[in-house]
């Protein structure tokens, strides 16, 4: 193949994909728009927050942004909508709903 992951996008042709598009290069969710898989969707309760940021590294997909030492809303179009930030909330800030 050739093609280094970095390589990849959305308009790759198939023939240029790996077998069971196995991906061997780690950190590439931001390079697709995988927010499009998710079924349950992140909700910050803004009134709930306390910044304290411990949601941030548990985001396995890099989805919410940090500026200015406050965290931001979520970046949907990477987020699987996993649940691990609800859990890594000591606040209960951060709650699923159903859909996108």
């Amino acid at each position: 193949m050739g093609l280094k992951t970095a390589d990849i996008n959305e308009h790759t042709p198939w023939q240029d994909l790996t077998t069971g598009l196995q991906i061997f290069e780690p950190a590439t969710s931001k390079m697709f728009h995988t927010g499009e898989w998710r079924t349950n969707t992140p909700v910050v309760d803004w009134s709930k927050c306390r910044q304290c940021l411990l949601c941030v590294p548990y985001c396995p997909d890099s989805c919410i942004a940090v500026k200015d030492g406050k965290r931001e809303d979520f970046d949907l179009d990477h987020c699987k909508g996993c649940g691990i930030c609800v859990k890594a909330c000591p606040f209960n800030a951060i709650s699923m709903k159903e859909g996108k």
